[in-house]
C-alpha cells in the first residue's frame, strides 16, 4: 500500500503553514471564498504559498468561484490544485483546464457513484459531511454510505482529528486525509501541536495497515 497522503486546510497565518510542512502536511489549503472565517486573499496565499517547499502542493478552494477569481488565483498560483466545494458541474469544473478535486456533500441518499461518474475528470473525490452552507462544518458522516467501489481516489474530510482519524482510515482507507478544525485553536488559527498529533496519527494508522497486509 501507499501511505494516506495528508492536506491541511484553512491556513492563515505563515507561522502555522511552517508548522503544517514540519508535521508532515503533503498539500495545504487556503479558502478562496471570501464568506468563510478561513478566507484569503489569492494575494495573501501567493504569499503564504512562497514558504511551502518543493513537493508540498497548494490547494485553492473555491465555492461558486467567478471566472475573474479563478483568473486572479491562478495568476497568483499557478502551481495550485482547484477544489470545488460549492455547486458547480463538471463543466465549471473543467472549462479551468486544471487538475482539480472535487467536494462530494455526504448524506442519506447522495448516489457517490453517480457522482463520480459525472466527475470523472476529477483528481481525486473529497468526502464531507452534508451540512447547511458549504463546507463540512466539522462535522463527521456516517463512513458506512461510502461505497467500496469507487472509481477516484477518495479524499476523506468532514469532523476528523488526532483521535478519529486512525478508525477512520482503518475503515474507509482513503488515499488522502484532509483536516481543519481539527487543527485549530480557534477558526483559522492552526495549532501546531494538534497538526503534529494529527500527522502523527496518520502514520500510525499506515503501519497498522501495513502490519495487517503483510501478516
Amino acid at each position: 500500500m501507499t501511505r494516506t497522503r495528508i492536506k491541511i486546510c484553512g491556513l492563515t497565518r505563515e507561522a502555522d503553514v511552517a508548522a503544517a510542512v514540519e508535521a508532515g502536511a503533503d498539500a495545504i489549503g487556503f479558502v478562496l471564498y471570501a464568506k468563510s472565517p478561513r478566507a484569503v486573499t489569492p494575494e495573501r496565499a501567493r504569499a503564504l504559498a512562497r514558504l511551502l517547499p518543493p513537493f508540498v502542493t497548494p490547494v485553492g478552494l473555491f465555492v461558486n468561484a467567478e471566472q475573474a477569481l479563478l483568473d486572479d488565483a491562478l495568476a497568483a498560483l499557478p502551481n495550485m490544485l482547484l477544489q470545488f466545494h460549492g455547486d458547480e458541474v463538471p463543466a465549471d469544473c473543467e472549462r479551468v483546464g486544471r487538475p482539480f478535486l472535487r467536494a462530494a456533500r455526504m448524506g442519506e441518499g447522495f448516489d457517490l457513484l453517480d457522482f463520480a461518474q459525472q466527475f470523472s475528470s476529477a483528481q481525486g473525490l473529497l468526502l464531507d459531511a452534508h451540512v447547511e452552507g458549504y463546507g463540512g462544518g466539522g462535522k463527521v458522516f456516517d463512513w458506512s454510505l461510502i461505497p467500496r467501489n469507487v472509481p477516484s481516489p477518495v479524499v476523506l474530510s468532514g469532523g476528523l482529528h488526532a483521535g478519529n482519524v486512525i478508525e477512520g482510515i482503518l475503515g474507509v482507507r482513503p488515499w488522502a486525509v484532509d483536516v481543519s478544525s481539527g487543527v485549530e485553536e480557534a477558526k483559522g488559527l492552526k495549532s501546531a501541536v494538534l497538526m503534529r498529533q494529527f500527522c502523527e496519527a496518520v502514520r500510525e494508522a499506515d503501519r497498522r495497515l501495513a502490519a495487517t497486509e503483510s501478516s
